[in-house]
């Protein structure tokens, strides 16, 4: 039996007031008041797909030894590189070992349920036993535009494999269309789409009833079977005749957040998937449609093991878990929409050295330190001598992974002379529980609410955007522990 072994659903901290965006930009496009409602989630500056996707990956880990993972698969259609493997870089701060297959997912918003489908062929077919599949965007709709307000940054994750299945995999049915709704060139951007009415009318209103007649028809089921229906639908008259045609029951349709965190790409049904498993139970049949050059539609039946299954990383979770971002030309500095003059020091030209990260890989992305063989001494960054000065051992280490670890704050400062577009920086050493120490930036958070002694966790974030080669770099930072996680 194969399936859903375990799931992540990671929302950026930052929520935008729609308001706010309408009563700045109102003025170009009145029309905007219709998608004004709620707030959309805000990815924050040091947070892209690649970060986002690490977040969920993580929680989906939920626990598991990286060893026992062959395969990670990314899906966004915004992805930072174009030549260097997305997934190699998320597999990597996850732990995974180097002898996995990665794979990137990309080109049509169905691209999540494709990494989806695959991973679980792979597993059908017994060449990979546990493949994680992370799926996350950022998509930008230019000022003033309906996109701008429609869309929310989020990211998903699932362990497919055949062990402890909480989900069970019955089948799917894929319909593929050159359907040029929302369209993005190479060099583009910001997100483009053709009319409304066309992508209402004959993307969703005939492609979701397609794809969901096609696989009840293959499986000989019947739309009452489901317990959960979870498709993609932002136009809510729309979303209301598809249910009525559909004969999706009220309680059965899974709320797509359009109000709480808006519509999110590749990731929009993986996302409310996870929000699906939270709920199930054990027999309810869950039936998945991603939208987006066609159709994909995936059907689930949750196991007994649901009962038990316990994951903090979920959805909900992440919408608990939020700070509003009441200035909306931050958010347009943060995207690079409004540029911003962050001083002098941001001239200095700061490039990838990438022999150096070749060498320091697994500390740089996957925040390895060291271990002593002999005393057992935790050491970040990693040492070739024990630092214990009872012992000093040397060429006795054993590579320790830090970051799930909790840390504590040994010291903070925040620097209004540092290059950065969310001042002021806030960074300080940081003290692990069980030994290690190291100097870290702090993220998600206000000066004013830092702390000496108070917890953190590690967080995978951009750590720079090379603006003049078009690269990012990454590190992890800390993130100050609250009650909700």
């Amino acid at each position: 039996m194969s399936g859903i072994c375990s799931y992540g659903g990671y929302v950026p901290r930052y929520r935008l007031n729609r308001m706010l965006v309408y009563q700045a930009m109102g003025w170009m496009n009145p029309a905007n008041i219709a998608n004004a409602k709620g707030e959309k989630a805000v990815a924050n500056f040091d947070e892209d797909s690649i970060t986002m996707a690490v977040a969920a990956g993580l929680k989906a880990l939920n626990g598991m030894d990286p060893a026992r993972v062959n395969g990670a698969f990314m899906a966004s259609t915004t992805m930072p590189y174009k030549e260097r493997l997305n997934a190699g870089i998320v597999a990597t701060a996850l732990g995974l070992g180097d002898d996995i297959r990665a794979a990137d997912f990309s080109g049509g918003l169905k691209a999540g349920t494709s990494a989806l489908l695959s991973a679980m062929d792979a597993v059908e077919a017994g060449r990979m036993d546990n493949v994680v599949v992370t799926v996350a965007e950022s998509r930008l709709g230019k000022p003033a535009s309906p996109q701008e307000l429609i869309f929310g940054d989020a990211a998903a994750a699932f362990m497919i494999g055949n062990d402890n299945v909480i989900a069970e995999f019955k089948g799917s049915y894929s319909l593929s269309y050159d359907f040029a709704d929302h369209y993005r060139g190479k060099n583009a951007t910001y997100d483009r789409q053709w009319e409304d009415r066309w992508i209402r009318d004959v993307g969703f209103g005939q492609f979701v009833p397609q794809a969901i007649k096609g696989l009840l028809k293959k499986l000989d089921l019947k739309i009452e079977d489901f317990a959960k229906v979870i498709y993609d639908c932002h136009y809510n008259a729309a979303r209301k005749k598809l249910n009525k045609v559909l004969g999706i029951a009220p309680e059965a349709d899974q709320s797509n957040f359009q109000v709480e965190i808006g519509q999110s790409g590749t990731a929009q049904s993986m996302v409310m998937l996870t929000s699906a498993l939270e709920t199930a139970k054990p027999g309810d049949k869950l039936l998945v449609v991603s939208f987006g050059s066609g159709c994909e539609a995936l059907c689930f039946e949750a196991t007994d093991k649901i009962s038990a299954y316990q994951n903090s990383g979920t959805v909900s979770a992440s919408l608990a878990n939020k700070a509003e971002l009441d200035n909306y030309t931050k958010y347009l500095v943060w995207r690079d929409i409004l540029p911003g003059d962050v001083g002098l020091r941001s001239e200095e030209d700061v490039w990838t050295r990438w022999s150096a990260m070749w060498r320091s890989r697994k500390m740089v992305l996957g925040l390895w330190g060291s271990k002593c063989k002999k005393c057992g001494t935790l050491q970040l960054p990693p040492q070739a001598v024990c630092v214990n000065a009872e012992c000093g051992a040397v060429g006795e280490m054993e590579d320790h992974r830090f970051a799930e670890k909790i840390g504590h704050v040994a010291s903070f400062t925040g620097d209004m002379l540092a290059a950065s577009i969310n001042p002021p920086a806030v960074y300080g050493q940081v003290e692990f529980e069980d030994g290690g120490k190291m100097m870290f930036d702090f993220t998600d958070c206000n000066l004013d609410e830092m702390e000496t002694g108070m917890a953190v966790s590690l967080s995978f974030r951009r750590k720079y955007y090379d603006a003049k080669r078009g690269i990012s770099g990454y590190f992890w930072k800390a993130v100050p522990v609250k009650e909700v996680n």
